[in-house]
């Protein structure tokens, strides 16, 4: 019988594919199966790397969940006699990237591990990544602020500040402002 010690040792982290649009279902059944059969000391990790999206629809900040790598689900587990087999088996799995027919699943690097791990604690971390749906030369209302009420012409997006630079007329001049993407609403 091998320590727990041991096993912690020799766990790597693998990428398992599954059905795109399933990756948090699948992960569930893996963990209930994982548990039912008892495999915890072999699988300690199942992640699905997402990222945080703020949309503004309508004036209104939505914040969803998506998923960073779409159709992936990272394991950290020590693959031994029928463990492969039982995750291959679990519903929406499609397999493990990288394995050849028949083959052993393939581990990724630390580098990349760290990376993706790296990433995944960073966008936790920050607020958000921002869609927006802004062009230059629309015209926008500011909703937020102290020139909330005010309309004016984006004259440019500032994507890595998440701001844009919106002229508005104010007694009948134009003025140049930074304007955060959620102070603003497409007219």
């Amino acid at each position: 019988m091998t320590t727990s010690s041991t096993i912690e040792q020799t766990k790597k982290w693998y990428v398992v594919r599954a059905i795109s649009g399933q990756e948090k279902k699948v992960k569930h059944y893996i963990e209930v199966e994982i548990a039912r059969l008892k495999l915890e000391s072999f699988v300690s990790q199942v992640l699905i790397p997402t990222e945080k999206v703020i949309q503004i629809r309508n004036g209104k900040k939505t914040t969803k969940e998506r998923s960073f790598y779409p159709g992936y689900i990272l394991i950290e587990a020590q693959l031994t006699g029928e463990i492969p087999h039982v995750i291959r088996n679990i519903t929406g799995v499609i397999g493990f990237l990288g394995e050849s027919k028949g083959g052993d699943p393939v581990p990724m690097r630390i580098g990349e591990v760290n990376r993706i791990l790296g990433k995944v604690d960073e966008l936790t971390e920050s607020e958000g990544t921002m869609t927006t749906q802004y062009t230059v030369g629309e015209s926008v209302k500011v909703i937020n602020g102290p020139f909330n009420g005010f309309n004016g012409i984006i004259e440019e997006i500032l994507e890595d500040k998440r701001k844009i630079k919106v002229t508005v007329k104010i007694f009948g001049r134009k003025t140049p402002l930074e304007l955060n993407y959620g102070e603003v609403e497409i007219e």
